[in-house]
């Protein structure tokens, strides 16, 4: 029954780069200071070992940046972070706003469907997301992000083969703190943000935080006359803690986001094959339909995501060396969203989507620091439901349309345990050794069936006909690991670490709801887990009298079983035309992912900084298996480029009583190749962006008044696309040549005014 619910670059530059910056971090620039003015680099505290710790002494790769530098850089979403933070890369899934793809270091997931779990960890407020659905978080109401790079278990709440994103929110002041910022700028970007933190006793305090972000479309839609990448987004932040006394503290808070930004439809690179339509002149323009046409009917043409989450934290310092912490937590989010594969007004290869998801998760842990030994004790539990329904409508291979209906819901109950300990063996050698055990059970109930009719009896069409039924099971499987983790750090001197590592990274196989185990019995066992062993040395030096951050790190991940979802068309009658789908997982046999990240901060002058960062990545596959042969040479990993290069420059002087901060970067990306097989279409080719801003702060820190430009080249790249057209797609589906593409902004500008109440 229907449910419910190119050729490798050697590294050899990039080692080069990295001797450079060991020699600078040693060179004779550190002797020469003593004549110069004292002034240094701000200290940069990070949680990211569970303990508040500089970030020079934290021996793995990870990067932090506060609020008040993304505030100040008018870093507007987390995707932003992807043009400054080695071998990262955010983007907003196919053909939504607030859905999130992410990758580190090779390793992530590209379909946002039901069953399948995110290779990169994101948290709120130590609440793992289990879903990426309403994961693309506006930035406002923030302490600081931390990126953490390579596997995390040990540490955190759930298993992550790639890395983790924490977002850190705010703690509320014990003095009434309020805050409006308001923006304006090109295609009428109108955004309001208003941060109220109220003492209500000396024990007790509230906030809430209302943000609104409006943005017209950077294209328009030829068909129906409405936006193209436009931005329609409400969310609030209610929270409260109490504190009887510094030994105790409960958190309280509630998240709520509407996103009902219209449908995105990629550009057609081809004009429609049976109608004839014209590719359009811009890339963001679209001639789109679904979302009228009676394909999408069974959801009237919505597209919206709804998210919230609650959670409840307890921090119990039992003395001044034992803290025992209780995180409990539970969030949902529910879309309809609408897919034009085709972007014609054209029924060809249409999809109303449904997702509704919801989990529940419980932390324990004990922290127990002294002056030698740290130690990370944990019970994490998850109980998650993720559900999809949708509807593949070709309209054009039968009279009256042709509906490939998909329905199914993955639930995953899991816990386990985990344990880190660091000694410090002499002043300046330390070791590091942790692990953890996880079971993750996970059940499916999954339909398909294809009927004739523009729509399926799920979507509200009655009168649609049952031709077959292709998938109709339960399944259950339990999946079991223990992930290893060991590093040992020495001091060369107090201001200059070196590390070395190892570090395995987990993630359960699931069941992917598109198989069709009639067709193919074998879907029912459902895909296997994959691992990640990973090997890092880093270096991490603070020189030049504290006015220059140098940090690189070397890693290789041999990576097992990578686990790869994809969708084919298929010929279920033998007519040569492809009248269904079927989605696809491999687990690819092996991959070996290597490289060298670099970050760095550099005070040149009291008024004059630099920042910069560099990966250089060697991703290739060493096994790939498609039945019993071995096709690794014809595939690459996708979202993976090679060279990854930031630089900002900022300056900054005294004006009217108050401060300029003059920004500039640029950020480079490599060439992206959207999937494992290479398509010309939708890659993207090597570029880079250019963003440029002007600060000004009051003396007493109560207005703001900034310039932003975004993009100042304009550059058109694209971020992700579908390929199921006949030209250069390993498969074809619909028939006007389906081959859509996605890009990410063209130049914008806007102007933010704040003022604080204090």
């Amino acid at each position: 029954m229907p449910h419910k619910t190119t050729a490798r670059k050697p590294l050899f530059a990039a080692t080069t780069v990295a001797s450079l910056l060991l020699s600078a971090a040693a060179s004779p620039l550190v002797s020469a200071q003593s004549e110069e003015p004292s002034f240094a680099l701000e200290e940069v505290l990070v949680t990211a070992r569970r303990r508040a710790e500089n970030l020079q002494d934290v021996p793995i790769a990870v990067t932090s940046l506060s609020g008040d530098a993304l505030r100040l850089a008018g870093s507007q979403d987390i995707t932003e972070l992807a043009q400054s933070v080695p071998s990262v890369t955010l983007e907003p899934s196919r053909a939504t706003n607030t859905t999130l793809t992410a990758f580190i270091r090779g390793v992530g997931q590209q379909d946002p469907l039901a069953g399948f779990e995110q290779g990169v960890a994101l948290y709120l407020d130590d609440v793992y997301m289990a879903r990426p659905q309403g994961a693309l978080l506006d930035i406002y109401d923030v302490e600081r992000i931390e990126v953490l790079r390579g596997p995390q278990g040990t540490l955190y709440g759930r298993n992550a083969v790639g890395g983790a994103i924490k977002y850190v929110t705010r703690r509320l002041s014990d003095e009434f703190e309020a805050s409006v910022r308001a923006s304006y700028g090109t295609y009428n970007q109108a955004d309001l943000v208003g941060t109220v933190s109220v003492p209500v006793t000396d024990t007790f305090r509230v906030g809430a935080t209302v943000a609104s972000f409006n943005r017209d479309g950077f294209g328009d839609n030829l068909f129906t006359g409405g936006e193209q990448y436009d931005k329609d987004i409400f969310g609030y932040r209610l929270s409260a803690e109490w504190e009887p006394n510094e030994n105790f503290l409960i958190r309280l808070a509630y998240d709520n986001t509407d996103d009902q930004s219209s449908a995105v439809a990629g550009w057609r690179p081809y004009p429609g094959a049976i109608s004839g339509t014209p590719s359009p002149s811009d890339v963001f323009d679209t001639n789109a339909g679904a979302s009228v046409l009676p394909t999408t009917a069974g959801i009237n043409g919505n597209n919206q995501v709804e998210a919230e989450g609650w959670s409840a934290s307890v921090d119990w310092n039992l003395s001044d060396t034992i803290t025992l912490r209780s995180i409990t937590a539970g969030r949902e989010d529910f879309t309809e969203s609408v897919i034009d594969f085709d972007s014609l007004a054209s029924p060809d290869f249409d999809a109303p989507v449904i997702y509704d998801n919801e989990q529940f998760s419980q932390e324990f842990q004990l922290l127990w620091n002294t002056d030698r030994w740290n130690l990370v004790l944990g019970y994490y539990y998850l109980d998650a439901e993720a559900a999809n329904d949708f509807d593949v409508v070709l309209g054009l291979l039968a009279p009256g349309g042709l509906t490939a209906y998909t329905g199914g819901v993955v639930e995953t109950d899991s816990w386990s345990v985990f344990g880190d300990l660091t000694y410090e063996l002499t002043d300046r050698w330390s070791l590091s050794v942790g692990g953890r055990y996880t079971e993750d059970e996970r059940s499916a109930d999954i339909f398909r069936g294809t009927y004739l009719g523009t729509g399926s009896p799920f979507f509200g069409n009655d009168s649609a006909i049952l031709l077959a039924a292709t998938s109709d099971y339960e399944a259950e499987r339990t999946y079991y690991d223990f992930s290893p983790r060991a590093n040992l750090s020495y001091a060369l001197t107090d201001d200059i670490k070196i590390y070395g590592g190892y570090s395995q990274g987990w993630k359960a196989g699931s069941f992917d709801p598109r198989g069709a185990n009639f067709a193919t019995p074998a879907v029912e066992q459902g895909f296997d887990p994959e691992e990640l062993d990973s090997w890092e040395v880093g270096l991490k030096s603070t020189w030049w009298d504290g006015r220059a951050i140098t940090n690189v790190a070397l890693f290789y991940s041999d990576y097992q079983d990578m686990q790869i979802p994809g969708s084919v068309g298929v010929d279920s009658d033998g007519d040569g035309v492809n009248d269904s789908f079927v989605g696809t997982v491999t687990n690819a046999g092996q991959s070996e992912i290597s490289g060298i990240e670099i970050e760095g901060n550099l005070l040149l002058t009291e008024n004059f900084s630099m920042q910069f960062s560099a990966s250089f990545l060697d991703a290739s596959f060493k096994e790939y298996l498609v039945g019993d042969i071995d096709v690794s040479d014809d595939r690459d990993i996708q979202n993976t480029p090679e060279e990854m290069v930031f630089i900002g420059l900022n300056y900054n002087t005294d004006l009217a009583g108050g401060n300029l901060l003059i920004n500039t970067n640029y950020s480079y990306k490599g060439d992206v190749q959207q999937f494992e097989i290479a398509s010309e279409d939708i890659d993207q080719e090597a570029y880079g962006l250019l963003n440029a801003s002007i600060v000004w702060t009051s003396g007493d820190d109560h207005w703001l008044v900034g310039l932003y430009g975004k993009n100042l080249t304009d550059e058109e790249y694209r971020t992700a696309g579908y390929c199921f057209g006949t030209s250069g797609c390993p498969s074809s589906l619909g028939l006007e040549n389906n081959t859509t593409v996605f890009f990410g902004p063209p130049t914008t500008g806007y102007v933010t005014v704040e003022y604080r109440f204090q």
